[in-house]
Parts: C-alpha cells; structure tokens; sequence
C-alpha cells in the first residue's frame, strides 16, 4: 500500500548537503499495520472546527467498481480485496457504532462485530465498548431476532425505527431484549436524526455500511460528514445500484478529498463534507 495523497512536505536539503534530489519521497509499497491505517482514518477530535455544529461524526464505508456497481448478484465481497477488508476492520474497530439497513443485513448476512485484540487499547484509552453496537436502520421491523446478531451480540445490538412503526413489532423485538430507538416521527427514520438520537446513548463515532438506499437517504438529508470509498478495478456491468441510490439533490453536494491510498489497483479514497 502507498500513500498517493496528501504527499509528505517536500524535504529540503542543507546548504552543504550535493546531489540530493528535492521532494524526493519513498515510493515503497507496503503492507501498512493495522496501527498506521487506525492513524489514517482516525475520527477528527471532538473540538476539531470540522465538527462544529454536529453531534457526532458519521461516516459511510463503501465499494464500487470502476463502472458504479455498488455490489455484483447481492453481495459486495465480490468487488472487495485483502487490503479493502482490513481498511473494514479498522474502520469498524475505531467505530462506537456501525449504523446499516436491514435489507443489508439480510443481503450480507450480517453478524455481531467481535472484539479485536489489535485495537483493544486503542479502544480503552477512547473510553469505547470492546466492539462497535450495530445499529439496524428499519421501518417495518421485519427482521429475525433469533439470528446471532441478536442473540449473541458482545455489544447489544440496537434497532433504529420511527414512532409509527408497527407496535406489535416494536413489542416483539423488545421481548426479544433488542433496545429499539425511535428515530423519527412516522413510521420510518428520520436520517437527520439518526446521528442525535445514537449521541444519546454515548455513540458520536459512528460508521454506515450502507447500503445504497440508506446511504441515499442520509446523504440527502445533509447528515453524511465523511465517505470513504474504496475503487476496486473491476468492471461489474448488470444493473447493479450505485453507492447511493435516491432522488437526485436539487444542487450537487461537494465533497472534498482528504487522502487516497493504493494497492493493487485499489484505490481507497476519503471525502470529507466541504
């Protein structure tokens, strides 16, 4: 893995130093540590200026090939890669909690996010839980509270609704020892919302993993502050949805580019709100 932006500061030589070049920067490529890519994608500081106004930080992690495929027949993996799969982990492992929709925890399989001794001091000295809540974004509640997810959770997992959603549902998942949030007025959430209501249960590092539809739905309600988009060099074609998938915005949100990484034709960008 390299680092393609930002580049380091140009370095500059002393007087008396000959036939050292200007600028020059080290073009190795290299398996980073798990410790150098959590320094890269570290969450900006609670009195950072870029978080002025905001509750919490939300972020989306997302795949797409080089055509616009979001998945390929369902699944993302196809369109993943090793180092794509550890810049997951460590966006999960640096998260207070991992905010997705339920058809993509249908889709996905989705199961409890585990303990991982790699980010375990990290994650003490931010006075984080061992592992990041999953918090399931739904407005019917029709999920299975007996799969693994809810049943055997390190970190319970939370389910994201609005006040109108079906109240024999919201019953069920409650008998089920599933903490449901409200979210949102109707029966749906809010996305607005979604960041506020977690802040108040201590969860202000928070990750989406999609998919496209939520990830739509937060971006038009203003409430997406950074997105971090791995490219994999692929070409998926079918009809597969983009990365965000809803009405168009009435003006183009722009984003700004806060650094790029490559390997193996990968590349794994960050954008930030402007």
């Amino acid at each position: 893995m390299r680092r393609l932006f930002p580049l380091p500061a140009p370095s500059v030589p002393a007087p008396d130093v000959e036939n050292t070049v200007v600028g020059a920067i080290d073009p190795t490529d290299r398996e980073w540590t798990l410790d150098e890519l959590a320094d890269a994608y570290a969450y900006p500081a609670a009195d950072d200026p870029v978080r002025s106004g905001r509750t919490g930080w939300l972020r989306a992690n997302m795949v797409s090939s080089v055509d616009g495929a979001a998945h390929h027949e369902g699944r993302s993996q196809p369109l993943s890669s090793d180092a794509d799969m550890r810049i997951f982990g460590v966006l999960r492992g640096l998260a207070d909690a991992v905010v997705v929709g339920a058809e993509t925890v249908r889709q996905e399989g989705y199961r409890p996010a585990r303990a991982r001794e790699a980010f375990a001091a990290r994650r003490a000295a931010a006075g984080q839980g061992p592992a990041p809540a999953i918090a399931v974004v739904t407005a019917g509640l029709g999920l299975d509270f007996t799969l693994p997810l809810f049943t055997e959770p390190l970190v319970p997992t939370l389910v994201l609704t609005g006040a109108g959603a079906p109240a024999g549902r919201v019953a069920k998942a409650r008998a089920a020892g599933v903490e449901v949030l409200f979210a949102g007025e109707g029966q749906g959430v809010d996305p607005a919302r979604v960041a506020g209501v977690l802040a108040g249960r201590g969860h202000t590092r928070l990750l989406t993993e999609g998919g496209p539809m939520l990830l739509g739905q937060i971006a038009a309600a203003g409430a997406l502050d950074e997105l971090c988009l791995s490219l994999a060099p692929v070409v998926a074609v079918g009809d597969a949805a983009r990365i965000m998938n809803g009405p168009a915005l009435p003006v183009p949100e722009r984003f700004a580019l806060a650094s790029v990484l490559e390997e193996a034709g990968f590349l794994f960008t960050r954008y930030r709100r402007s």
